[in-house]
Order: structure tokens, then C-alpha cells, then sequence
């Protein structure tokens, strides 16, 4: 069986998938072209690190596609001074990201083991200004504030708690709707009042506790 040139194929990954999505910012662009995304990626699914496709993780939970991930990097333009919160951590991979363009990154992940597999993914990497935390965002309290927030699963509607946690003018990547038709935007928190730029449709699964109410039918 021939192995895989990841180098070559992390390359690709960014001149034909990632750039071709409008991803232009260099910083970004240097980040996924370096960090090593197969380290984050399940053994069973490592061939597949650098496709065009979400990664299942377990309970449910994917790893979001490299272009996503490109676009919620570039979206949230990181400033090297930044803090950065991060919902839901997977594998580590976009925490990572967020930690090489910005000073310091806590992520929530809710599942113990992914959380465990996150921290040895980064600390195998030497990323030390990233701090996965095991807790549930609903149930998580914290008096920081945040320069940006990157949620990686979806919501119905935007948690009013999620905002309480942006600095004045901070902003946050989060994908909200109904499947299969969901929205990724940009919420900037405006003078305590937040604004929203639509992005992009996309899908991923549900946030755990942000699903919308089951609708039944007669």
C-alpha cells in the first residue's frame, strides 16, 4: 500500500479546495498550508484528512471541512493579541488553528474523551496557549470576555449566553438554522447590540442542547 504524501496533499488541499472558497487571508492561508491536519484526524480516517468532506469524531461529532474551516479562520480575522473561545473542541485541529493566529484559545468540548484526544493532538504539536476545558457551553460560566468565538456545531438560534461572552466589538463565527439549509454568519457585538453578516450555507450537526424544538405535524 503506497503512503500518503501529506505534505503534497495539505498543499492541495489549500490551492484547490480552501483558496478556490474565497479564503485569501495569508495568515490563514499559512496556517492550514502548515499545521500537520492528519495529527488531528482518527486513525481510521487519516487518508482522508485532507478531502473534501466533515470527519466523523464519535458521538456524533464531525471535524467541519477544510473549507469551513477556512472560511471561520478568515471570518473572525484574528489579531495576534486576541482571546478566543472556541465551542466545541473535536479534535483540537481548529483550535489549533485559532491558537497560531491569536495570543490565547480556551475550548469547550463536553465529551471527556474527545477532550483528552484534543489536548494530546496539541500538546504532540507543541501548542501551548490552547486549554481545552470538559464542560457543557450551557452549563459553563465564565466572567471573561472574549475578542472572538468560533462555534464549531450549529444552533437553531444564536444562545443569548454565547454573546454575554464577547468583549464589546468582538465577534462570533456560528452557523445557525435548520438543517439542511443552514446559515454560518458573522455576529459582531456592536455598541452591546450584536450584528449579523451572513457568510455561507452550509450544514453540520447540532450543538448538544441547541438542536430546535421537535415540530410535529397532525
Amino acid at each position: 500500500m503506497s503512503t500518503i504524501d501529506f505534505a503534497k496533499a495539505r498543499e492541495l488541499m489549500v490551492e484547490q479546495q480552501v483558496r478556490p472558497w474565497d479564503v485569501l487571508d495569508p495568515r490563514v492561508l499559512d496556517v492550514l498550508a502548515t499545521l500537520p491536519r492528519e495529527g488531528f484526524v482518527p486513525a481510521a480516517h487519516r487518508t482522508l484528512a485532507y478531502t473534501d468532506l466533515a470527519l466523523p469524531l464519535g458521538h456524533g461529532e464531525v471535524m467541519m471541512k477544510p473549507v469551513v474551516e477556512g472560511r471561520a479562520l478568515q471570518a473572525l480575522a484574528l489579531a495576534p493579541g486576541d482571546d478566543v473561545l472556541e465551542i466545541g473542541t473535536g479534535s483540537g485541529f481548529l483550535a489549533a488553528c485559532l491558537g497560531q493566529l491569536a495570543r490565547e484559545v480556551v475550548s469547550l468540548e463536553r465529551r471527556a474523551d474527545l477532550a483528552d484526544s484534543a489536548r494530546a493532538n496539541l500538546a504532540a504539536r507543541g501548542i501551548g496557549n490552547v486549554n481545552v476545558i470538559t464542560a457543557d457551553a450551557f452549563s459553563w460560566e465564565s466572567s471573561r470576555r472574549f475578542a472572538a468565538i468560533c462555534v464549531t456545531a450549529a444552533v437553531a438560534t444564536i444562545p443569548t449566553r454565547f454573546i454575554e461572552w464577547l468583549q464589546p466589538d468582538g465577534r462570533m463565527f456560528i452557523v445557525r438554522g435548520r438543517s439542511p439549509a443552514m446559515e454560518a454568519v458573522l455576529l459582531r457585538n456592536q455598541s452591546g447590540s450584536p450584528r449579523i453578516e451572513s457568510l455561507f450555507e452550509t450544514d453540520l450537526p447540532y450543538l448538544a442542547g441547541a438542536a430546535p424544538a421537535p415540530t410535529f405535524e397532525l
